[in-house]
């Protein structure tokens, strides 16, 4: 079975035709239990999120902030494995019919193998990964295996990144490219910074792909701003904090579902 790389780009390019940012939404896989972790995707697409990234909870996830770890570590806790990630991007994609991708690390896709990775991502009806910590001179094997099986490669750039090293980086990508606002790790930020234009802006000049912006977005007003300059708005930190602030999974699923909605109002005020 083919991934969904073209639902993918089918997708970014229905809202650009529409004039307006992608909405994508992250969530971590077996959050807060595997079964609320499906239910929670399917609560932010029933809110406005276009696509949604599916994390892949890892023990040291350099990129993430105390948020996102914190509910890594329930996850972890709770004994979620790969295969439970698989699931998630199935009956979310069953549910849902919008692209579902997968956020991990290198190190866990290394020891799974793959070739039989990428298959079962595929079978499960998954867009493509998310691959943070992968450089591009070490990506050909995973790119390879990518590409027969129909899913998106999608690099992280920054506002470190210099001219020629985001060509590089860029003309190896697929999808979408993951243009991250500003130095550091997740979280929400009361600014999301003029950092992130000017990254959008030298990041365009090297390549067609849509290019998404993530770290620190957590309000319509920011979406808004950042939909301004960008072709997609990627928002984890608050999806995660307002499911970790409820006082129950149902409030926790009514909470994103919300969240979502007004984030889906923001990415339309660009």
């Amino acid at each position: 079975m083919s991934g969904n790389i073209e639902l993918l780009n089918t997708t970014l390019a229905a809202a650009k035709a529409a004039d307006r940012a992608a909405l994508i939404a992250y969530l971590p896989a077996g959050f807060p239990t595997a079964d609320g972790g499906i239910e929670a995707v399917k609560a932010v697409v029933a809110g406005g999120a276009d696509v949604v990234e599916v994390g892949l909870p890892h023990s040291d996830p350099v990129l993430d902030g105390p948020v996102i770890q914190t509910a890594d570590d329930i996850a972890l806790r709770g004994g979620v494995r790969i295969a439970d990630v698989m699931r998630t991007v199935r009956e979310a994609y069953e549910a849902t019919g919008v692209p579902i991708l997968v956020m991990t690390y290198w190190n866990p896709i290394d020891r799974y193998g793959v070739e039989r990775f990428t298959a079962e991502l595929a079978e499960a009806g998954g867009a493509g990964c998310i691959l943070p910590d992968l450089p591009v001179q070490e990506s050909a094997l995973w790119r390879e295996h990518a590409d027969k099986h129909g899913l998106a490669t999608v690099f992280v750039v920054a506002p470190s990144s210099q001219d020629a090293r985001l060509a590089t980086i860029t003309a190896a990508g697929s999808g979408f490219v993951y243009a991250a606002s500003l130095m550091g790790v997740t979280g929400t930020r009361a600014s999301v910074g003029a950092q992130a234009q000017e990254l959008v802006g030298r990041t365009r000049a090297t390549t067609d792909l849509p290019v998404c912006v993530g770290l620190g977005v957590s309000n319509a007003a920011q979406a808004a701003e950042v939909a301004g300059f960008a072709d997609g708005v990627i928002v984890g930190s608050a999806f995660v904090k307002a499911m970790l602030d409820a006082p129950d999974e149902a409030a926790g699923l009514a909470a994103v579902r919300s969240l979502a909605g007004e984030l889906a109002e923001g990415v339309r005020k660009r």
